[in-house]
């Protein structure tokens, strides 16, 4: 990973990164190009006439190379339109695209214009964030890959003001462990099932102190999960050769008093095959990353843990294959999930609302939460409604969404309210059970958070994530966004429970 350092001082790394804008002339409407250097001077009339003649425009995602002055590279990342006040989420994507830029450098100082604590954390980020690469299975190949920049130093002039130097640590963390969700899920199903899920983590907690940092982790085996009556994982994962698990962790402040406490629960199909409602081979391998939604929630209570927050949380993902085999469960068939509620099975591949089911209301058995937080990859219906880049926000409670909303935005998360309107509930009624598992096909998001709804006791606060779309990146990096998994709601995760630690 990337190391970070923080200055004020003078540049000692010989490529020397800053940030370029654009804005339109008043006098003949052309668009202008604005270096912003940070806190470090540059002389624009000399290198706005270069920029111009390599066709730089300051935009998204640009970044330009030139020779150095009293540098050996200088380079621009574009920040998009020139305002005065830059907002956070435009330092974080252009830190992040040109530290993917600089892939095979060894170091260099990132000066971008940070004017408060909270955009040094973003550029931190960014950085951080860009520079992940996955070369686990990589042999052969490896030597036609370029290594991650080795290490930058973020300059600023509020490098030594209070609250820098713990901003930058909390931008590791993050940096950290949404590396870990990515692995996660761009780890294969032959090398990454329910149990070796479960394993990863129980060796990561160990690793990161157990007990002594508040962390505690506990599994369910698949006979424990059947005796106990988890009817939704068992039949999701009944199917296949590798059995469900239901992992839990537990996360409670050493030596202080939780101000909240939140549970957290990720769908974790390792892989979706659809069951005995086969999905087409198009599009099947990226169904390795099913399990973003509880690749997210591990790690960020593992984050939480690590920067020490006076939070509790209760962390679940339900693990299941969901595969064909002669056990597989059936269109039709009847399953009680935990708690006793009965569910037709009209589709085998709307599985994760059942392994979800189960888990929700296994986390209600602690009647100290405050409120409770679904996400997953739930529905392709998401992605027609929201695009790939936006996740859905459906919820109970809306002063709860609302901050979970504005916290989410602040930490550079794309969510978008959507509604749970009552009369799509019908669509799910059976004629033979309590409910089905699917409804209407009109606003199937919708319809997939209502069934989640029914496990949520009405007066806890409960939010679900459907981040279909934006878990999984198939189409071209950018800003700080590689190809695959892209660790979605980490982020949001962290920062609602940062935020109930300041309350």
């Amino acid at each position: 990973m990337t190391t970070l350092a923080l200055s004020d001082g003078i540049i000692k790394d010989e490529i020397l990164v800053v940030a370029l804008a654009h804005k339109k002339s008043m006098r003949d409407g052309k668009a202008n190009l604005v270096i912003e250097s940070g806190d470090i001077a540059l002389d624009p009339k000399k290198l706005l006439p270069i920029l111009a003649d390599l066709g730089a425009t300051g935009k998204f995602d640009e970044v330009i190379k030139i020779p150095g002055i009293t540098t050996r590279l200088l380079v621009f990342t574009g920040i998009g339109e020139h305002k005065t006040v830059i907002n956070d989420e435009v330092l974080r994507r252009a830190a992040g695209a040109a530290a993917r830029a600089l892939s095979g450098s060894s170091s260099a100082t990132f000066s971008l214009p940070a004017k408060k604590i909270s955009s040094l954390e973003a550029i931190a980020e960014g950085i951080l964030l860009g520079s992940y690469l996955f070369n686990k299975f990589r042999v052969d190949s490896m030597s036609q890959r370029q290594p991650s920049l080795k290490s930058v130093t973020v300059h600023s002039n509020l490098a030594s003001a209070s609250g820098a130097k713990e901003a930058i640590k909390r931008a590791v963390i993050i940096g950290e462990y949404t590396a870990l969700t990515r692995d996660l899920i761009n780890t294969p199903p032959s090398h990454l099932n329910p149990d070796s899920f479960c394993k990863e983590i129980t060796q990561l907690v160990k690793k990161v102190g157990g007990s002594a940092a508040g962390l505690k982790v506990s599994v369910l085996t698949q006979a424990q999960l059947k005796s106990k009556g988890y009817g939704g994982i068992t039949a999701v994962g009944q199917g296949s050769a590798n059995p469900p698990r239901l992992l839990q962790i537990t996360y409670r402040p050493v030596k202080v008093k939780a101000k909240k406490t939140y549970a957290y629960v990720g769908k974790g199909i390792t892989f979706d095959s659809g069951g005995l409602a086969l999905k087409p081979a198009a599009g099947m391998e990226a169904m390795k990353s099913d399990m973003s939604g509880a690749a997210a929630v591990c790690a960020a209570t593992i984050a939480i843990a690590m920067m020490k927050l006076p939070v509790a949380i209760d962390c679940y993902a339900p693990l299941a294959e969901n595969m064909i085999s002669d056990n597989a469960t059936r269109p039709s068939d009847i399953i009680t999930m935990y708690g006793g509620k009965t569910i037709e099975v009209l589709n085998p591949d709307a599985e994760g609302r059942l392994v979800l089911g189960d888990a929700l209301v296994k986390a209600q058995e602690n009647k100290d939460l405050d409120a409770i937080v679904d996400v997953a990859t739930l529905t392709g219906a998401q992605v027609v409604a929201l695009g790939t880049r936006t996740a859905a926000i459906m919820t109970n409670n809306e002063e709860f969404s609302n901050h979970f909303f504005a916290i989410s935005r602040a930490a550079g998360e794309a969510f978008w309210p959507m509604p749970l309107p009552i009369e799509l509930r019908a669509s799910l009624d059976s004629p033979v059970a309590d409910m089905a598992n699917i409804g209407e096909r009109m606003g199937g998001m919708l319809v997939a958070g209502l069934f989640l709804k029914e496990f949520i006791s009405p007066e806890l606060p409960w939010l679900h994530l459907d981040i279909a779309g934006p878990a999984y990146n198939e189409g071209e990096p950018y800003g700080y966004t590689p190809v695959g998994g892209t660790g979605m709601a980490l982020r949001s995760l962290v920062a609602l429970a940062q935020s109930a630690a300041i309350s």
